[in-house]
């Protein structure tokens, strides 16, 4: 398979080229284009690419103002870190989403959907359309508040003064910054969609990490990461190699 990058961001660039190669080590990666300006200018020339990986927010402006120039058919998968909320809005086009920081199975699905993909009678620039007009739209606000069981009696905490979310047992709890620990009955998975990614980071299956939790960083073998925040958490919080260019991105936001 040949993809061609449009992302302005190197380390971006680099963390996906490294992910897909890893999914799949036959997918050769053609040519990154780090602007609106020099994508158009690739795109109206003849090209190899199967797929396209597409940055919507580029230093030059806006990656659907490609398509007013230039006519796109090879299938898009776009990478952005737009609003969960839009980002779900947004597959119920054919073309996939995938935020950043990129998750290794969700990109891995996302290929997968593409081999599996049979052709379309929709129109691509109607798809880019109705984006653009979701783009537009008021998205849902994120939480702020969890009302929580606590003895015979609920009460409201504060996303902000939450510290972290994790799965015990199969229990999700909440652990605020006080070291509080409060029964979330929801799945980690649906948390995460709630949530400002900008504060939240889901660092691997168990936890939510809040920024302003984190102490400290350290290296660990194979190029993963251990992340130690304040409360303490009961077990060692390990960042994959794969997510670890990215976590670092968020922290250094």
């Amino acid at each position: 398979m040949k993809v061609v990058l449009v992302e302005d961001e190197i380390t971006a660039s680099d963390q996906l080229t490294f992910l897909l190669h890893a999914i799949d080590p036959n997918i050769k990666v053609l040519k990154v284009l780090d602007s609106v300006k020099t994508a158009i200018e690739y795109f109206s020339s003849t090209h190899e690419a199967s797929l396209i990986f597409m940055d919507i927010h580029l230093a030059d402006g806006i990656s659907f103002e490609i398509f007013e120039k230039v006519k796109i058919e090879t299938p898009i998968i776009f990478t952005t870190a737009y609003d969960q909320y839009a980002i779900k809005a947004f597959k119920v086009n054919s073309i996939d989403y995938l935020l950043k920081p990129i998750d290794e199975d969700e990109l891995s699905e996302a290929i997968q959907k593409f081999k599996n993909r049979s052709n379309e009678d929709d129109s691509l620039n109607n798809q880019i359309h109705g984006m653009l007009q979701l783009l537009k739209a008021k998205t849902k606000p994120y939480k702020t508040t969890y009302l929580v069981h606590h003895r015979d009696e609920l009460l409201p905490v504060k996303t902000e003064n939450i510290a972290y979310f994790y799965i015990d047992t199969g229990v999700v709890k909440a652990i605020t910054s006080e070291n509080k620990a409060y029964i979330i009955d929801k799945k980690l998975e649906d948390i995460e969609d709630e949530l400002n990614p900008e504060a939240f980071n889901r660092v691997n299956r168990q936890f939510i990490i809040h920024k302003s939790a984190i102490e400290n960083i350290k290296h660990y073998f194979n190029g993963k990461l251990i992340v130690n925040i304040n409360p303490i958490a009961k077990e060692r919080i390990v960042v994959s190699k794969a997510k670890a260019m990215g976590f670092k991105k968020w922290v250094d936001l």
